[in-house]
């Protein structure tokens, strides 16, 4: 039978599909159903392209899994790295690194969602969990160097204290919507307001 145009495009994909644009898509697949799950026959299916066209931007679905990992880790180390949280006092480049990691989970929240989901199943996913927890001990670092400087309460470990601010944050991809009406500042605001003032200690 002779293909017609229609059938020859569809066997070849279809075009226009970025890098970034299968990033996304096959990260919403990943939340949906799971990595392990998750077939490159199925991505192709949901792009509406063959495997082959996907293979041309990545040899494999781990890589795939590797690029959006570290799309939300290169995020969050970005934060660490801006003047706000490398100078003045501790606390406020601790407050610092809590709002820019808001801002990384409402920009990039299905990135962000698929890494706390990682379990260390793979050499992929275990690096990423070597990388969440050097980004766990800058902040541990800064909640004791603003223990150190008087103003946070001494009476909470630093590493407890930490967990507790970062599971908060971490907690927004429970819930948080982009579309539900509240904007990243806004959001930053009220989990510092109701997080901060129990660690601040009376003079601050």
């Amino acid at each position: 039978m002779t293909a017609t145009p229609e059938t020859a495009r569809a066997r070849r994909g279809r075009p226009g599909h970025s890098l970034d644009s299968l990033l996304d898509v096959a990260v919403a697949v990943f939340n949906e159903r799971g990595y392990d799950a998750t077939s490159m026959e199925e991505l192709a299916a949901r792009l509406g392209v063959t495997k082959s066209a996907i293979y041309h931007h990545v040899p494999s679905k781990v890589e795939l899994l590797r690029l959006a990992l570290d799309r939300a880790l290169d995020a969050l180390f970005a934060v660490t790295e801006e003047p706000g949280a490398t100078t003045g006092p501790a606390l406020d480049r601790l407050e610092h690194v809590v709002r820019g990691s808001v801002r990384v989970l409402t920009a990039e929240l299905p990135f962000v969602t698929l890494l706390l989901r990682v379990r260390g199943n793979s050499p992929v996913e275990q690096a990423a969990l070597q990388r969440r927890r050097r980004f766990d001990r800058i902040v541990t670092d800064l909640v004791r160097a603003a223990e150190e400087e008087g103003d946070v309460r001494p009476d909470v470990d630093p590493a407890v204290t930490s967990r507790l601010l970062f599971g908060a944050v971490n907690s927004l991809t429970e819930w948080y919507r982009p579309d539900g009406g509240l904007s990243p500042d806004a959001l930053a605001d009220a989990l510092v307001a109701t997080t901060f003032d129990g660690l601040r200690t009376t003079s601050r």
